[in-house]
């Protein structure tokens, strides 16, 4: 692409947690609160039931039911996502129906995982989900979690579909990054999906963050998403340099297990990760606590 591409849906986009009570129900009343907070603090949008929500041990039901809920609690306010990947092509397309019957903004969609299907296997599987519903859609692009990479050659067929409209890179290779963003046609947008690399990624051409982080310092990202884009190299590194930390802190231990302990410091209580991922460490908890100190947020 020649020159950088609006953001389709906002340029920092938060992963969100699903809040969980003791019992392991989901606790809609703190996914509500906690939603209304990112919306106050640097979030243009959020991506309801991937990864870091939990996705793999959530029901049908209870997505259609976050998603529902999302809508009416931000909706109007920011973009919301919905998450409806899976490996199964069948029940991508079932969930993708139902959250454009929720009233989202658009739907993400990761590789498939555990199969490890060819790129024509991909490449049908997110045409699929894109024919299903009018709604654009942001592929999920995470080898480390799916063991298939959506190779560029297989973006760049993608990219020609009129609702596929953006890619989240979660690559963690910035070559393969660089390249994929001078590949791509003008108009398509990349997302960081890795909140390490996301002044990289924007200075690359990218227009913004999937972020996990921004449950945390979402106000410091968007401040240097912002100066990224604008071209102030000194305040984008300034600020990537405080946040460091932080992103290093939410991934010493698998997402979201260090982020529920954070949000519980920080915030409120968020209840603990569904098994199989249990509580973060107590050794996570104070590398955490230092983070959040060296942002004011202890």
């Amino acid at each position: 692409m020649e020159s950088r591409p609006n953001a389709p849906f906002g340029q920092v986009l938060t992963a969100v947690i699903t809040p969980f009570g003791d019992d392991g129900s989901i606790d809609y009343g703190t996914f509500w609160r906690l939603t209304r907070f990112l919306a106050e603090h640097g979030s243009d949008g959020i991506v309801v039931g991937g990864t870091t929500g939990e996705s793999p041990t959530l029901s049908k039901v209870e997505k259609v039911a976050l998603f529902k809920a999302a809508v009416d609690s931000v909706g109007d306010r920011m973009t919301v996502l919905a998450g409806t990947g899976t490996y199964d092509t069948r029940e991508s397309i079932e969930l993708t129906e139902r959250a454009a019957g929720s009233g989202v903004h658009g739907v993400m969609a990761v590789t498939p995982y555990y199969s490890k299907p060819p790129q024509e296997g991909i490449f049908r599987h997110f045409s699929a989900i894109a024919d299903a519903s009018d709604l654009p859609v942001l592929l999920y692009n995470i080898p480390g979690r799916t063991c298939r990479l959506i190779e560029i050659e297989t973006l760049l067929r993608l990219a020609e579909h009129p609702r596929i409209v953006a890619v989240k890179d979660a690559v963690d290779d910035l070559d393969f990054t660089r390249r994929e963003i001078e590949a791509l046609p003008d108009g398509f947008a990349v997302y960081s999906g890795s909140d390490g690399h996301t002044r990289e990624i924007v200075r690359a051409g990218g227009v913004g963050v999937v972020s996990v982080a921004a449950h945390l310092a979402g106000d410091t990202i968007k401040a240097m998403v912002e100066a990224a884009v604008a071209g102030d190299d000194e305040e984008a590194d300034r600020l990537d340099a405080l946040l460091a930390p932080l992103n290093e802190a939410l991934f010493v231990e698998p997402n979201p297990m260090p982020l529920k302990a954070g949000l519980d410091m920080a915030w409120d209580p968020v209840g603990n990760p569904r098994l199989p991922l249990v509580p973060a460490s107590d050794a996570t908890r104070e590398t955490l606590r230092l983070a959040l100190e060296a942002l004011g947020r202890a």
